[in-house]
């Protein structure tokens, strides 16, 4: 009995190795069969025109490489879409300074601003106002200012466009038009449509009759 015991033990000394190569083998087949799969690449998903995120009373400021300031933009509220980077603004304000110090105001019941804030659509109620200034040369600047239900304006180049009726006041004289152009380097308001003006007279300087 104890010979055949001993037989039996060597054949299995013999095919040892095999049978443990064998179970080695099933078990990284089991693993592998089970590990989990590393994440395949997706596709890039198309950017759709949601807001990204939100801002409640908040300001936006711009500044000059001088630290002077160049513009801010307030609202109530603010959505970011990140398709077209633009901002909308519910109860819009807008102040800009220029590099020669001319100071401009706009307000509107909703704004449309690009990424930079270097143009601004105003909707509803828009109101564009230049505040009178005198150049450092001496030069008068009267006050400006455009009314509509739409106004683009452009603040970085100081230039205001709509496609609908305004009413530009200068000083004392006031133009109504369907369209404008205005272009503040050139100082030359294009308006277009049924144009109709009010244009008062000089006032003599002081001194004179």
């Amino acid at each position: 009995m104890l010979h055949w015991l001993r037989i039996g033990f060597d054949r299995v000394t013999i095919y040892l190795p095999i049978i443990l190569a064998a179970a080695l083998a099933l078990g990284t087949y089991w693993l592998v069969r089970n590990a989990p799969r590393l994440m395949e690449p997706k596709p890039p998903v198309p950017v759709t025109h949601d807001p990204d995120y939100f801002m409640r009373s908040f300001v936006i400021k711009r500044f000059y490489s001088d630290g002077e300031l160049r513009s801010e933009l307030r609202g109530k509220e603010g959505r970011h879409y990140p398709d077209n980077d633009t901002l909308e603004v519910d109860e819009v304000r807008v102040r800009t300074v220029s590099p020669s110090g001319l100071v401009t105001h706009a307000t509107a019941n909703r704004g449309l601003s690009n990424g930079d804030a270097s143009e601004v659509q105003l909707f509803g109620n828009a109101i564009v106002v230049r505040d009178a200034a005198r150049g450092a040369n001496g030069e008068e600047f009267p006050r400006l200012e455009f009314r509509g239900e739409f106004l683009h304006a452009y603040t970085d180049t100081e230039r205001v466009t709509s496609n609908k009726p305004v009413i530009l006041t200068r000083g004392d004289d006031r133009f109504t038009a369907d369209s404008m152009d205005y272009d503040k380097i050139s100082g030359v308001a294009n308006l277009t449509g049924r144009v109709r003006g009010v244009i008062q007279p000089a006032q003599p300087a002081a001194g004179k009759p």
